[in-house]
């Protein structure tokens, strides 16, 4: 099956992001395939690589990176919402890439199932 994920919600401020992850991770193990993942809305935050969590807490901008270069997942974050949070292409964390809502209209025709995490 071939999957798009959406993520709404921030890092670290809500349970959707790890969410969407362990669901990519778990989709990927059992050979499904993850045909884009989109991050809106506070999901953006998601990119910023100049975020930076204490030592003993999960690195959720740094697992998506390693689980995209892994799998080479295409990892878009809208740019009109990554905008208004102030993040540009020089702030994204390796594998994120900003593009339009076209990108996520394209990944619900393509895929069997639209997957949201967040509000």
């Amino acid at each position: 099956m071939k999957f798009g994920i959406l993520v709404n919600e921030g890092p670290y401020n809500h349970q959707a992001s790890d969410s969407a992850y362990m669901f990519a991770k778990a989709a990927l193990a059992k050979g499904h395939e993850i045909y884009r993942v989109f991050f809106y809305y506070d999901g953006v935050n998601n990119a910023n690589k100049l975020s930076e969590p204490p030592s003993d807490d999960r690195n959720v901008i740094k697992r998506w990176s390693e689980l995209a270069k892994e799998h080479k997942l295409d990892l878009v974050v809208c740019v009109a919402a990554a905008l208004r949070r102030g993040i540009k292409d020089e702030l994204l964390a390796e594998g994120f890439r900003i593009s339009g809502l076209g990108q996520l209209i394209e990944s619900g025709i393509q895929c069997d199932r639209q997957v949201v995490f967040g509000d």
